[in-house]
């Protein structure tokens, strides 16, 4: 992905930063503080978020974030009197508040090149992205709705066959964007939705524009009003009036069946959405964040399947990422919100999903599918279950499989945030099938995308050793060792239980030949 700012070209593929298309020299950690500014420039980056990903949660003192802020911009050409691209916002963090535009990385014949995800079949089925919307006037109980209205939209949308639609993780990305023409290429859909949300004391207004991208006309428009205490009301008229604006014929049954199962205490619903926000940001801080307001939504709604769920999320994160030495008691957790989620809504995708999860960490593979399998048969568009089932189908060999689904995956949601994740399913699919060099291609993707943790640079080391070719995995074994010069073969069969003993000896074999 390129951002483009002022005369700047940010090329995160390639790791790159471009004046005028000539290349201004970067360390990697001042690129990846960068990056990081410029990916979440629509909000405020705290320094310990900072620090857990630049960092890779390490003790820093806040003197030397200071100290790679300060040749931030100076690579830009800022300084801190200034603040044309960087504003620190004092006690709190920093900011990217240069305006910058998205485009897919490389230029040919004078125009962007289409992004590097698997080529789609053939397919009829319309296409959509749906925006988050533009709040104005919300007081902090309501702030969560511009967020939450485009998320279930995206949800109920996704669970209809016949509609291709682009996951929240990328459509989320191009928050503010106002040309449809951009986004209709950005994520290869023929419509988009977007809207503002304004309310004022007890009163809400929400307008929302149905566009074709490929001309930029408005297909639809409607404007809905009521107060704030109406919203779910509101929320299921703009459902219908969607589905009738894209004049296609869904019987009554499979429009009940698309609409979502969420609690209609606005508290509660509006704790979620705003812990989901901290969810998806995968650090310690913010993860605990979210587990206080998921705390709180089934505190004010104890029948909310989704804010169970989202309990099961962060404790899986807990888990998986380390952030408890206590795993057992981790585990438990997260197994048991996932359970209490499905006694409130068994066909909930996402309480099927965070099921699924939690029997990775015990290695069951078999048993994850089942849950991730019925997870994306609910909602076939599902693309977080699709990752989440290529990676387990991967890992318990059936690499074939595990290839097709992390495709539709990228293809769902081209601009995620997990992006990197999905490479780097891809490449261990390729590992499965004993195809090392396009192994390789993939965890060399995977691994150099900003976000990146380290068990995906050792997924690297293992590919590119596999592949023969010694100096990257040399490289990436290097960069594995600076980041945590403890991490053994052992922490990576925990992360990644590979089914097949074959497999697991022949990658075992490739890791031991550099040190681990």
């Amino acid at each position: 992905m390129i951002y483009r700012f002022d005369a700047f070209e940010l090329d995160t593929d390639k790791a790159e930063l471009r004046l005028d298309r000539k290349l201004r020299p970067m360390e990697p950690q001042v690129f990846a503080l960068l990056s990081l500014l410029v990916e979440n420039r629509e909000r405020l980056v705290t320094k310990d978020e900072i620090i857990e990903k630049v960092w890779d949660g390490r003790v820093v003192s806040e003197a030397a974030v200071a100290s790679r802020i300060k040749s931030v911009r100076k690579a830009l050409g800022d300084d801190g009197k200034s603040q044309r691209f960087i504003r620190t916002m004092h006690g709190q963090g920093y900011r990217f508040v240069a305006e910058a535009m998205a485009a897919w990385a490389g230029v040919v014949g004078g125009r962007d090149a289409e992004p590097v995800v698997p080529a789609a079949g053939p397919t009829s089925r319309p296409s959509i992205a749906v925006l988050p919307f533009h709040l104005i006037g919300a007081t902090d109980r309501c702030a969560a709705i511009a967020d939450a209205l485009p998320h279930e939209l995206i949800t109920e949308l996704s669970r209809l066959r016949w509609l291709f639609v682009t996951a929240r993780g990328s459509s989320f990305r191009l928050r503010g964007s106002d040309d449809m023409g951009d986004v209709g290429r950005l994520l290869g859909v023929r419509y988009c939705l977007s809207g503002t949300v304004e309310v004022a004391g007890a009163s809400l207004a929400v307008t929302v524009e149905l566009t074709d991208t490929r001309d930029g006309g408005i297909v639809w428009a409607e404007h809905f009003a009521g107060s704030v205490d109406d919203v779910h009301q509101v929320r299921e008229e703009i459902r219908s009036r969607i589905l009738t604006a894209l004049e296609i014929r869904i019987p009554l049954h499979e429009a009940a069946l698309a609409r979502l199962m969420v609690t209609e205490n606005l508290d509660a619903w509006s704790a979620y959405h705003l812990g989901l926000q901290h969810m998806y940001r995968f650090n310690r801080k913010d993860n605990a964040t979210a587990t206080a307001l998921f705390h709180q939504a089934v505190a004010g709604d104890p029948g909310f399947a989704r804010a169970y769920a989202g309990l099961s999320f962060v404790h899986f994160q807990t888990a998986f990422m380390h952030y408890s030495d206590d795993l057992v008691g981790e585990i438990a957790l997260a197994r048991r919100f996932a359970v209490r989620g499905l006694e409130l809504d068994p066909i909930d995708p996402f309480v099927n999903f965070t099921m699924g999860r939690t029997f990775w960490l015990e290695g069951d593979l078999e048993s994850s599918l089942v849950w991730l399998e019925r997870a994306t048969s609910i909602s076939p568009n599902y693309a977080q279950g699709l990752y989440a089932r290529a990676w387990t189908e991967s890992l318990a060999g059936r690499g074939v499989e595990g290839r097709r689904h992390v495709d539709l995956a990228m293809r769902l949601s081209p601009l995620d945030p997990l992006y990197y994740a999905m490479l780097a399913t891809r490449a261990l699919a390729h590992i499965v099938l004993g195809e090392e060099i396009e192994a390789a291609q993939w965890a060399q993707q995977a691994a150099r995308s900003p976000g990146a943790h380290i068990l995906i640079a050792l997924i690297a080391v293992a590919a590119h050793a596999l592949a023969h070719d010694e100096i990257n995995a040399a490289s990436w074994a290097a960069n594995v060792r600076a980041r945590d010069p403890s991490l053994t073969r052992e922490d990576f069969f925990r992360a990644f239980p590979m089914k097949s003993e074959a497999t697991k000896t022949r990658v075992s074999k490739a890791l031991a030949r550099f040190g681990f």
